[in-house]
Formats: structure tokens, sequence, C-alpha cells
């Protein structure tokens, strides 16, 4: 008996950085894993992060919108080690809401 968890690696792919976001939601449109999708949605909510610290870091404060970035950095690693555990944990209150608002991901 296997004790993988369905829709695993496509969270995990979701998490690379550029392009795995989209490739994991392509990946998730043919079989669709509960999994799967609550970690495209989180993916999708810490990828608006990084742009605001981009538009924060270009547009308001270069180091602010450093502090920013890191900050979103140490949130993408800790939820691509809650993906890789196999556990639907994510940001604290914002993962939730990511699931929440990003309904059109489903």
């Amino acid at each position: 008996m296997s004790n993988t968890i369905p829709g695993k690696s496509t969270a995990l792919i979701a998490y690379a950085p550029f392009v795995g976001f989209f490739i994991a939601f392509f990946i998730n449109q043919d079989k669709k894993d509960s999994f799967a999708t609550w970690h495209i949605k989180n993916m999708f909510g810490i990828f608006l992060f990084f742009i605001a610290s981009l538009v924060i870091q270009s547009s308001i404060d270069f180091t602010i919108g450093d502090i920013v970035w890191a900050i979103c950095f140490i949130l993408w690693i800790y939820c691509w080690i809650q993906a890789f555990l196999g556990k639907e944990r994510g940001i604290p209150f914002l993962s939730e809401k990511f699931q929440e608002w990003f309904t059109f991901l489903n």
C-alpha cells in the first residue's frame, strides 16, 4: 500500500520559481486534486506578495521592499516544506483567505 498523497507532486511543482504555479495549474486541470489545488491557491497568494515587494522596492522604498521580499521568501520556503510533508498548512490566517479569494483557481 502506498502512503503518497494524491496531488503531492503537483503541489510541489506549484512552488517552483517563476513557471511552477502555471505548470501545476494546468496539470491539475486534468485530474483535480484538492491537495494540489490548496497549494496552487497558496502559491498564487505568495506570488502576489512577491509582486507587491517588487513594486514597493521600485516605487516606495528599496529597503522596505527588500524586507517584504525576504519575508515572502521565508514564507515560500515554509509553504514548500509543508507541501513536501503532505500538509495543507501555510501562512497563518492568509492561507485560509487565499483559499476563499482565489476560487477561480479551482
